[in-house]
């Protein structure tokens, strides 16, 4: 199926089936459940340092965050663009651009955050930046809540994905991500990008070229759910993906009602995952070091790389 004829399937844009939320909206009136219309809406391009080692390199990752999110996660650290009213909206002609612009400055990669719900419009600005010299990597930043049939629009366009798995539980899923079924949708989502990507390979700077890095972020409280995840992750792929443990949780804006997450992960509690990993055999993976559950990690929405 080509991918007309998918965007035809999912309903793009007059009855919007992107994402799991699968709300039926006509995105060309009114937002989705994504909180966005079909209109690209991006709040900044610039290269970022810190993602993982093998993402960032020495020149930076070209990151590329998209408003709006198909999740509804109530500990999210980007608020202000996940809830799509920061940014400007573009064509796909200017984030053609923006992606070159990008090149030029010497990044690493392009990386995409959060685009699952912009995906048809995506492939094309990627399709014309490609035809225009556009040579580095592809990143596909994506909360992991995503349609295995979205995905498969992006296949052959995209080197890397760069998933979250936020939990194994639906009670979790549904109580901070308003999405019981995300758990399934995780695993869908992360079936796809293993097979469209095949193995992970880095370069002799141990630079990812392609294949598939999945992350989780330890939440407070959450210890045993942490372990469940890399389980699951350890034992369906081995060493076929990577993993980053993150510790960076921090809260922001948490409302009330969720006072057990109005908090910081423990150095104790995060040990005690990174060593459930190293235990089970994890080897290829990351984890943070020292106070990384600062807000300076949070980057500006200021339209850099935009304008």
């Amino acid at each position: 199926m080509g991918q007309k004829t998918m965007e035809e399937a999912l309903g793009y844009p007059e009855s919007c089936r992107l994402c799991p939320r699968e709300c039926g909206t006509d995105r060309t009136k009114q937002a989705g459940a994504c909180r966005a219309k079909d209109r690209l809406r991006v709040a900044r391009a610039a290269l970022h340092m810190w993602e993982e080692p093998c993402i960032t390199g020495e020149g930076g990752s070209g990151t590329v965050f998209f408003c709006g999110c198909s999740l509804g996660c109530i500990y999210c650290q980007n608020k202000a663009i996940s809830r799509g009213k920061a940014g400007r909206e573009i064509s796909a002609r200017k984030l053609a651009d923006i992606f070159l612009m990008l090149q030029e400055k010497g990044a690493e990669n392009i990386n995409l955050v959060t685009a699952g719900h912009y995906v048809p419009p995506v492939c094309q600005a990627l399709r014309e930046a490609k035809g225009r010299g556009l040579e580095i990597p592809i990143v596909y930043n994506s909360s992991g809540y995503e349609k295995s049939e979205t995905l498969g629009m992006l296949d052959g366009l995209v080197d890397i994905y760069l998933p979250d798995f936020k939990c194994m539980d639906e009670k979790i899923a549904l109580r901070y991500c308003q999405a019981s079924d995300y758990p399934q949708r995780a695993k869908e989502a992360l079936a796809q990008m293993v097979r469209q990507t095949q193995e992970t390979r880095l370069d002799e700077r141990g630079m990812m070229r392609r294949g598939v890095l999945v992350r989780h972020l330890v939440l407070p409280g959450c210890i045993e759910d942490s372990k469940d995840v890399l389980r699951y992750l350890h034992d369906t792929y081995r060493d076929r993906i990577y993993i980053s443990i993150m510790s960076q949780y921090t809260p922001v804006e948490i409302p009330e009602g969720y006072g057990e997450l109005n908090r910081k992960v423990s150095e104790e509690e995060y040990e005690e995952v990174v060593d459930y990993a190293i235990g089970i055999g994890i080897e290829n993976g990351f984890i943070q070091e020292g106070d990384a559950a600062q807000e300076s990690f949070i980057p500006p929405f200021d339209l850099e790389g935009v304008l």
